[in-house]
C-alpha cells in the first residue's frame, strides 16, 4: 500500500505531455494497416458475447504495438487500460470475501467509540453496534465475531445494506453521491489499528479459502447468506495478458481497500504501483480511519474515494498526474485512457473517458448499462458476466427520468455530452 504519491504518475506524465505537443488532441487513433506477428491476439477458445472479442481486438489493434511498433522498444507513450476490480476482473466481491473471513476469526479491533469509525455513522447504528458488540472486550483488543453472531450480523448490514439489521438507517448527513459511499469507505476504516501487513495477509487468506470454495456456494455472515467462493475470469485474465503483450499499460481501479486489492491484483499480474483503491492514511504504521484524498481534496474521512465520478479523479491523479481540482475534470484525448471496463454505476464515469472502447460487464446498473446501450460513440461493448451471468432485465432501464445518480443524491435523467437525455433502454445482451 503507498502511503504518497509515487514516482510513476510523474513519468506517466511526462511522456502523456510529451504526446500531448505531438498529436492533437481531437486526433484519431491509427488503424493497423495489416496483420502480423507484432499483434497479439486475444485466445480464440475463450467465450465472448458476439462480436466482442472482435471489438477489444480492435482497439489493441488501433493503440497498441500493431500500430505502433516503437511500443515494443519503449519508443513512445503506452497506452493505459484501467479496469475496476470487483465483478470485473473476479466474480464476486473480494472485499466483502475479506471482510467475511475477518469476522469469522476476531479480526477487528473494537473501537472506542462506533461513531468514530465514520462521519456519516448515525446515533441508531452506534447504538446497535455497542449493544450487539457490546463493551466487556478492551478498546483495541478483537472483537468475538465469531461467536458473536449478532455483532457480526450488524457489522455486515451495515456495510451491505446501509442499514442497522433492524432496519434503521445506518449513515447520515451530507456527501457528494458521485464522489462517495459511506459503506464502501467504512471497510477500511473497520481494519483501524491494523498493519497494511496484517490487512494483506487476511485478504490472502481469504483470498485462498474463496478460490477453494466450489462456484455457487455460500457462507452465513449472521442472517446473511452471501457467496463463498471468488473466481477470476479467464476471459479477463487473457484480455489483461494480451493487452501487456501489446505495450499497454494497466491499472486496477477499485472503490474496495486498497492492500486487499493488491493481493488479488497481483494474480493476474498487476503490481501495487497499478493498484488503485482506498488508501488508508496510516500512523505509526497502523491503518486509521482516515483515508488519502484526490483532487484537491486532502486526508479525509471518506469524501473522495474512487467511487463513480471519484474513480476519473484517482485515474487523473494517479496515472497521468494531474493536480488539484482538474483531476475530476475529463481530459483531452492523450490524457484519457484507451480502454476501461466495469461492472456498476461506480465505474460509469472512468469507463466512459475512455476514447478506444468500454467493456461493461452486465449487472442490471441504471446509469451504466443507460450509457452502454446507447452507445453514443459506438464504442460501447456489453457482455453478460462470464460467471452466472443474469438473465434479461424486467422492464426498461429508466434512463430518461431516473437512473443518473446526483451529486446531491437520488436519481435523474441521463444526459448526453450535448445535454440531450439518453432515452429508456431495453435489456439485449444477457444471459441465457
Amino acid at each position: 500500500m503507498r502511503i504518497r504519491h509515487t514516482l510513476a504518475p510523474a513519468l506517466a506524465f511526462a511522456v502523456t505531455a510529451t504526446l500531448a505537443a505531438a498529436v492533437p488532441a481531437n486526433s484519431a487513433p491509427a488503424t493497423p494497416t495489416a496483420r502480423h506477428a507484432s499483434c497479439p491476439q486475444l485466445s480464440k477458445s475463450l467465450k465472448w458475447y458476439g462480436t466482442n472479442r472482435d471489438k477489444l481486438q480492435r482497439t489493441i489493434d488501433e493503440r497498441g504495438v500493431c500500430s505502433h511498433p516503437g511500443l515494443a522498444h519503449g519508443h513512445g507513450q503506452r497506452p493505459v487500460a484501467a479496469f475496476d476490480w470487483d465483478n470485473t476482473i473476479t466474480k464476486n466481491d473480494v472485499t466483502d470475501a475479506t471482510l467475511v473471513w475477518s469476522l469469522k476469526h476476531d479480526k477487528l479491533l473494537r473501537p472506542a467509540r462506533w461513531r468514530d469509525t465514520s462521519k456519516w455513522l448515525t446515533p441508531a447504528a452506534d447504538r446497535a453496534l455497542t449493544k450487539a458488540c457490546g463493551t466487556d472486550v478492551p478498546v483495541g483488543e478483537p472483537l468475538n465475531t465469531s461467536t458473536n453472531t449478532a455483532c457480526a450480523d450488524e457489522i455486515f448490514s451495515i456495510r451491505d445494506e446501509a442499514k442497522t439489521a433492524g432496519g434503521a438507517e445506518a449513515f447520515a448527513g451530507t456527501w457528494n453521491h458521485r464522489r462517495t459511499v459511506p459503506q464502501y469507505a467504512w471497510i477500511p476504516q473497520l481494519f483501524a489499528g491494523r498493519t497494511v501487513a496484517e490487512l494483506r495477509s487476511y485478504a490472502a487468506a481469504a483470498r485462498t479459502r474463496a478460490l477453494k470454495a466450489p462456484i455457487g456456494s455460500t457462507v452465513k455472515v449472521g442472517s446473511h447468506t452471501v457467496p463463498a467462493y471468488v473466481r477470476y475470469y479467464d476471459q479477463q485474465r487473457d484480455l489483461i495478458r494480451t493487452l501487456r503483450r501489446a505495450g499497454f499499460d494497466v491499472y486496477i481501479v477499485s472503490a474496495g481497500s486498497e492492500p486487499v486489492t493488491e493481493v488479488w491484483s497481483a494474480g493476474v499480474g498487476i503490481d501495487k504501483h497499478h493498484t488503485i483503491a482506498i488508501r488508508s492514511v496510516l500512523k505509526h504504521g497502523r491503518i486509521t480511519y482516515e483515508n488519502q484524498g484526490c483532487g484537491g481534496i486532502g486526508d479525509n474521512k471518506g469524501e473522495a474515494i474512487p467511487y463513480v465520478d471519484g474513480k476519473r479523479c484517482w485515474v487523473n491523479q494517479e496515472i497521468f498526474g494531474i493536480k488539484g481540482a482538474k483531476a475530476w475534470q475529463q481530459q483531452d484525448f492523450g490524457h484519457r485512457i484507451a480502454l476501461g471496463g466495469g461492472d456498476a454505476d461506480t465505474d460509469v464515469t472512468f469507463v466512459g473517458d475512455a476514447t478506444g472502447a468500454h467493456l461493461v460487464l452486465n449487472r442490471n446498473k441504471n446509469e451504466f448499462m443507460c450509457r452502454a446501450y446507447d452507445n453514443a460513440d459506438g464504442r460501447w461493448v456489453v457482455n453478460p458476466m462470464f460467471i452466472e451471468p443474469l438473465p434479461r432485465k424486467t422492464g426498461a432501464y429508466p434512463c430518461s427520468t431516473a437512473a443518473n445518480i446526483e451529486p446531491e443524491g437520488g436519481f435523474g435523467p441521463v444526459r448526453r455530452a450535448d445535454g440531450s437525455v439518453v432515452p429508456d433502454q431495453r435489456d439485449s445482451v444477457y444471459g441465457g
